[in-house]
This record gives C-alpha cells, structure tokens and sequence, in this order.
C-alpha cells in the first residue's frame, strides 16, 4: 500500500528520499490551535469558520487561517443562546449557501440532536434561526451528528444509544435526510464497538468524506474520550455499496489515528507527541462532503488530544492542526459475516504536523 501517486522512472532514487521525507520525518512538535474539545470547521474562500459551546450559548470565529482560529484577537460572535442546558459538540456544515450548526442538548443523560441555520455563510449577517429539534427516528439519546449529501441523497450520521434503557454502548447510526433539518425513514446500524481496540464500547464524532475513487468513508472516534485509548478509526463504503447495509461497511482493522502502538492497524504509526488523538473536522471547502480534497499532497484537518506529559483528562484537552493524505490500496478485513470477508480501496494517514 502507499500514498496516492503515480512514480516516474527517472529518479527514482531522488523521489524515494523525497518522500520518505514527506511521510515519515518526525515532526518536531504538534500545533495546538487553542485550548477545548471536539473542534469542527470549514472553509469559506479564503477563510475559516469554527463553532463551539461556551458561555451560555454557541459561538462561531472566524480567520484567515486555520491556527488563526485560535488568536487571543480572533473574530468570535455568539450565535445562539442557550436555552436548553449541557451543549455538546456543535458540527458546522453548509448546504446551497446556508450555515447549519448541529448540537446535542439535554439535561441528565436525555440527550438528542438539534439544528439552527442561517440563510449566509457563517458569519455573513445573516440571524441563526431558534433552535430546532431534529426528529430522528425512534428518538433515542443521540450525540456528535452531521448532516452531509452523497449521490443525490442527504444523509445524517450520529452517534447513539439502541435505547435509554440498553446504553451500555454507543452506535454509529444513519438516516436519510429529506432536507437538512428533515429526517425520513428509520435509522440504521453502520457500526458498533466491538473490536478488541474499541474498549469502553464507544463509536462516536462521525465524519463524512469522499477519497479520490469516489467511496463515502466515516471516521469516527473510537473508545472512551476520558482514556488515552481514544483514536480515529475509518468505515469505508464499499464500491456501489448501500449506505444503509451494515454489511456493506468496512472497517479498518485498528486505530488509524492514536497514541496507543498495540491498537494501531499495522502499518500505521502511533502518535509522538499527543496522547488520545480524537474527535477532528476535516475542514471541508464551504462544509460539503461533495467537495472533498484529493491530490497527493497533504491536507490540513483539526483534531483533539492531550499533549503526552500532561494527565489526560477531559479539562486537558486542546484542538490541533494535523494533516492526512489519501493512501491507496488499503485492505480491510473481517471474518464470520455477511459478504465478502475482504475490501481493498483508498484508505487515509494521520499525522501531528500540519504540513
């Protein structure tokens, strides 16, 4: 397997050290952007859109840069005011034009999913609407959702309980979408945590992308957000495959993003300086999956963590700028289920450095 290029045959030798250097130097150091949890934004142009719950309510910055965001003189406008108690993880998308920022909100573990928008970019002028409850089938606690639009249908993806009364694991659901604010159908089941790498029964921060080939992947959060085992792990949609059949998922056979060597798919490395690298935003142009970067190079994205060092713990944790590239050829396995026990398509690489 490898990173997405083509090799010449002239220079081979040249181009070899080249990226040896590209992908596997050491970076010096992991660039924290500002101090918090589970960081989402987008880019608009030239300039960079973050949310976050903070202070009674919602707020949005704005800069030209992605480590900008984090400037002690940054543009920060509240945009919602809470009503609702316990906001967690806003996720900024748009859609035709329009900011949308979906949040859960609920007091004593009753939890569900909400949406207010705006008719402009993020920051344009333009009012948020109040908050609105999204209806997603049957209901249930659900937290860490986005909406995203692939193959001519919209889609939500969250993380959830099967119900209030069976939580003793949190689930990647999906359903589709009528509009960004109108669920349809049923929900389905695209993963649960049962890897030996997935302690503490968690699948969680789900984010949609789109490789060069064309296949949805989720990467989502996996373990438990208080431990260090904390990491990214990917589900890839196999070629053709129906986004509501479990089956039709693959997932990589480790971390492909964390801290801990012993959960790492092979061949992946482990990170050198943050510890539980977890719930990230791939900073997507105007916020739309349909948009997703390719090429070669490498490609900026945010993610949170604790620097190694530091007790891990919740209060501890920063958002940083990384990057990944796209790599080709990645097999995923699995055994005694439905289907073909194997997929081999593109596949990603995390690292701390942001270049």
């Amino acid at each position: 397997m490898g990173p997405l290029y083509q090799q010449r045959p002239i220079g081979l030798l040249i181009s070899a050290v080249l990226l040896f250097l590209t992908f596997f130097t050491p970076t010096t150091q992991a660039k924290m952007i500002r101090g918090g949890a589970d960081p989402t934004a987008l880019r608009v142009g030239n300039t960079y859109y973050s949310a976050e719950s903070a202070e009674g309510g919602i707020w949005v910055r704005e800069a030209s840069s992605i480590e900008g965001l984090g400037a002690s003189n940054v543009r920060r406008v509240r945009v919602w005011e809470d009503t609702l108690g316990d906001i967690w993880a806003p996720d900024i998308v748009m859609e035709q034009n329009r900011t949308y920022i979906y949040f859960s909100a609920g007091k004593d573990a009753k939890h569900r999913m909400y949406v207010i928008t705006a008719n402009s970019a993020p920051l344009s002028g333009a009012p948020y609407t109040k908050e609105q409850k999204l209806a997603l089938p049957d209901d249930q606690w659900a937290i860490d959702g986005t909406y995203f639009f692939y193959q001519g249908q919209g889609w939500f993806v969250w993380s959830g309980w099967e119900s209030e009364q069976k939580s003793n694991e949190q689930y990647l659901y999906l359903c589709r979408m009528r509009s960004p604010t109108e669920p349809v159908g049923p929900r389905y089941i695209i993963s649960q945590p049962r890897e030996k790498w997935e302690t503490e029964g968690i699948n969680e921060g789900p984010q949609p992308i789109v490789d060069p080939n064309g296949q949805l992947h989720i990467v989502y959060s996996a373990s438990g957000s208080w431990t260090d085992n904390y990491c990214l792990a990917d589900l890839r949609l196999k070629k053709g495959g129906d986004p509501t059949y479990v089956w039709d998922w693959y997932k990589s056979n480790g971390c492909i993003f964390g801290s801990k060597k012993d959960r790492m798919m092979k061949g992946w490395d482990a990170t050198l300086w943050i510890d539980g690298p977890g719930h990230h935003t791939f900073v997507l142009p105007d916020g739309e999956v349909k948009k997703s970067p390719g090429g070669t190079n490498h490609i900026p994205f945010i993610f949170h963590g604790v620097k190694k060092g530091t007790p891990y713990s919740w209060g501890n944790r920063a958002w940083y700028s990384g990057s990944f590239v796209w790599w080709g050829s990645t097999t995923y396995t699995r055994a005694n289920v439905p289907g073909d026990t194997s997929n081999t398509g593109v596949g990603l690489k995390f690292f701390e450095d942001p270049l």
